[in-house]
């Protein structure tokens, strides 16, 4: 974007909040007192700002909203093992990607702290997008970047959370996720089967994604 044009948009910007405070009808005493604190208005308008800016019409609004308790006992380092021991057993795990392994995704870039408990949301994807688009997305819902680890404890803990006939993809940065020997980076997945099987698959940073995926994203409370 040119410095002119993000100057005219800057200027519509201040447009926009010199008409809200006008609507408002403050009084003299009320407009200084708002004034004497403005350090605290910046910092609520920058919030009113970025809640704006995720809006974003190729993604939808969240179809499971939820909060995730970390297990004491859990371990970052073995997660995914540990869950695939038991989940590949599993009469309703219809497949299972053998290179979804803690080895392979222990360049994690957030560790999930045992006690906590995270709030999660699941957001359909509604047209057509990279993963760079993904992880802009994300980014505006301040997500931590879960991974593998997450993608394979939100099925542990809340598998009855995971939206029927999608696949929800847990993302992470992209060298932090392992790497084919044909340079595909991949996403771990999670497909709910509608006749109540599981898959698990690995969807690729460099492919795009489409209506039949989803976002898991883990924030703080």
């Amino acid at each position: 974007m040119s410095e002119k044009n993000m100057s005219n948009q800057e200027n519509r910007l201040c447009d926009l909040f010199r008409d809200a405070v006008r609507a408002s009808g403050l009084s003299k005493d009320e407009a200084q007192e708002i004034i004497m604190n403005g350090g605290t208005m910046q910092l609520e308008i920058k919030k009113i700002l970025q809640k704006l800016t995720i809006a974003d019409k190729r993604f939808g609004v969240a179809i499971r909203e939820f909060e995730l308790t970390i297990p004491n006992d859990y371990d970052h380092d073995s997660q995914i093992d540990t869950s695939a021991k038991k989940t590949k057993n599993e009469n309703t795990t219809h497949f299972y990607n053998d290179a979804l392994t803690s080895k392979n995704f222990a360049k994690a870039t957030n560790k999930l702290i045992p006690g906590k408990t995270y709030k999660v949301k699941i957001f359909p994807i509604l047209q057509r997008v990279t993963s760079e688009d993904c992880m802009a997305f994300l980014r505006k819902q301040n997500a931590i970047l879960v991974g593998g680890q997450g993608a394979t404890l939100v099925y542990d803990l809340a598998k009855d959370q995971l939206p029927k006939g999608k696949w929800t993809a847990s993302f992470d940065e992209k060298d932090a996720l392992w790497e084919n020997a044909d340079g595909g980076h991949g996403v771990p997945s999670v497909s709910a089967r509608s006749n109540g099987g599981f898959k698990f698959y690995l969807g690729y940073f460099e492919f795009d994604w489409s209506d039949d995926n989803c976002l898991l994203c883990v924030c703080d409370k």
